[in-house]
């Protein structure tokens, strides 16, 4: 070993030891005669100590150093004069005896601090130089005692952890599948997984009972924060149970997590159903760390003459709590946010309930103060509050007052990172009508899709509708979210043969396609296929929400941009002609 100890862990319990550390040059101060060095590495930063009093021609090669050489120093262990208390290791300091340069190192392009002058591009281009920032190594960190933590409880619950296969065969599960050329069987193509769903029903099949993996996933969809091309998820799943089994179980990991990784005893998770989730909150996530719930007012204000609520087929709003006094600039900027183009509404009518109990609105033309009242009351408002108004298509509005919601949960402040809110959503619809998803390949459009998957059960009472209303089908699935944050969703799955074709008839495959996609599924079925259900906990959302980051990019370790692209490798590249010939590929990008 090139160190007896770590740059984190001497302490005045040290002091007169001789010892040997390595590490890289955080940051040097010349004071004349003697020389100060920050030595860093994973553990933490020491101070070393250099007097030309001790040794000149030492101090003088300290001089020399720069910022990320990598250090071998001897030394003893003293006690420091000016104690530094924000640093574990600031009571000690090494005074140097011998000095070894392992490797030098040019200025890097931005500084290894935890507040560095680098943006976002540059780091992920020198991502390895950035990965020596206490705040990225430190969100690692977190990644890891979060999977050892999921694999201790997981396997205290006689879980078996069991690959799958990476290189499978394309299904239609949703979104576009990675593809990857086989160059033995010309013309055929492997994708990469959107998630071992298959494969572990496959293995409730083969009699393993209970399955998980903390396994990477692929999907080639559109970016954002929270999404990257690959990731991770700790995808599970049981035998012989029932919805409330698999719910009690994973609540189970959750309350785990929190408490061995943050400290949090967190309480029993209620259940909201999904129609309450959109009524209430306009949005299947719902952040319920605070109140503001959706009051429908179609009855209130039609009729009235105005005709923006008159031609509308939905009035909706929100009572934001002590905001009355908000100005009409910050009034204007509201406007303006839920008209941007991603929200989509094309206005905003605002009531202020007073402190000395009137009423002032936008619309005071059309509506007088008694009516407003009324509006007041429905609203459980009270002097002080604020109460927004947005009108037009259900589905559009729902989603825009959601955003709208979430944007003065987070102006006023209730939208706490320390504060956790979790709850299951449960009995979504089991399938959605695709007019132009541009994540799914065209021929998925103008017809009905799984919204989870293909294999997601419908609930027992509903089987009936699939013929005659398959809209109104609920699915025997849930979803965990946490802070208006979906953590995690599963669902039972289907396990009879005739249930299944049932389901692939009606998303539109014909039966020949659904042999040819799914038929070792189905297949299997035949051979004593156990009742069974599970789900996947998207596990970079996890360590992002322990972490308290909006953007999972944080805590992954060479992450992709937001185009999908890894600035470090510069990856997707062309490749060869030569390797083109090889997969009968011909390249049509000049």
């Amino acid at each position: 070993m090139l160190r007896t100890h770590t740059c984190g862990e001497l302490r005045l319990s040290d002091i007169n030891k001789e010892i040997t550390l390595s590490g890289w040059v955080q940051k040097s101060r010349d004071l004349g005669g003697m020389t100060f060095i920050d030595l860093r590495d994973r553990y933490g930063i020491t101070q070393l100590v250099f007097n030309e009093d001790w040794d000149k021609a030492l101090c003088a090669k300290a001089r020399q150093l720069s910022r990320e050489f990598v250090l071998q120093v001897t030394g003893t262990v003293i006690e420091r004069e000016s104690k530094n208390k924000n640093n574990p290791t600031g009571e000690i300091e090494i005074k140097v005896t011998q000095l070894k340069v392992l490797n030098d190192a040019v200025t890097p392009p931005f500084t290894i601090e935890d507040d560095t002058d680098g943006g976002d591009e540059l780091r992920m281009k020198y991502r390895y130089l950035d990965l020596r920032r206490n705040t990225v190594r430190k969100n690692l960190e977190l990644r890891h005692r979060l999977a050892i933590e999921t694999r201790n409880y997981l396997d205290s619950k006689n879980f078996l952890e069991v690959e799958t296969p990476v290189l499978i065969k394309s299904t239609p599960e949703g979104a576009r599948d990675f593809v990857v050329p086989s160059r033995m069987n010309q013309g055929e193509f492997y994708a990469l997984p959107q998630s071992p769903q298959t494969f572990k029903q496959l293995l409730m099949v083969a009699g393993f009972d209970r399955y998980y993996q903390i396994v990477k996933c692929f999907r080639d969809e559109d970016l954002r924060a929270d999404r990257q091309p690959e990731f991770t998820q700790i995808d599970c799943e049981m035998s012989f149970v029932e919805q409330q089994d698999i719910l009690d179980t994973f609540e189970g990991l959750i309350k785990h997590l929190f408490k061995k990784v943050k400290g949090i005893d967190i309480p029993h998770l209620p259940h909201m159903t999904y129609a309450d989730a959109m009524k209430y909150y306009g949005n299947d996530k719902p952040d319920t760390r605070f109140e503001m719930k959706f009051v429908e007012l179609n009855d209130l204000v039609k009729g009235k003459g105005f005709p923006v609520f008159d031609n509308a087929t939905f009035v909706v709003g929100i009572c934001a709590k002590g905001a009355a006094d908000y100005t009409r600039k910050q009034i204007d900027e509201l406007t303006e946010f839920v008209k941007r183009p991603q929200i989509g509404a094309t206005g905003l009518v605002y009531a202020r309930y007073n402190a000395d109990g009137t009423i002032k609105s936008s619309v005071d033309k059309f509506y007088n103060e008694e009516e407003l009242k009324k509006w007041a009351t429905a609203f459980n408002a009270e002097a002080g509050d604020l109460i927004l108004i947005l009108a037009g298509e259900k589905e559009k509005t729902q989603k825009a007052l959601s955003e709208l919601r979430l944007e003065m949960g987070s102006r006023l402040g209730l939208r706490d990172k320390n504060k956790y809110s979790c709850l299951w959503v449960v009995d979504f619809p089991l399938l959605e009508w695709n007019e132009n998803d541009t994540n799914l390949l065209e021929s998925y459009r103008g017809r009905w899709v799984a919204k989870h998957h293909p294999f997601t059960s419908p609930k027992p009472e509903d089987i009936g509708k699939l013929k005659s209303n398959p809209g109104e089908v609920r699915a025997n699935a849930y979803d965990m979210v946490i802070n208006g944050v979906e953590i995690g969703g599963g669902s039972i799955r289907i396990y009879n043969r005739e249930l299944q074709a049932q389901m692939f008839d009606l998303l539109g495959f014909t039966k020949e396609e659904a042999q040819e996609q799914f038929g070792f599924l189905m297949n299997a079925f035949e051979y004593g296929a156990p009742p069974h259900g599970g789900l996947a906990f998207g596990f970079d959302r996890l360590c992002s929400l322990f972490g308290g980051s909006d953007s999972i990019r944080d805590f992954i370790a060479f992450p992709k941009n937001n185009s999908g692209r890894d600035m470090m490798i510069d990856a997707p590249s062309a490749i060869s002609d030569e390797q083109l010939k090889e997969l009968s590929i011909t390249s049509t990008v000049k």
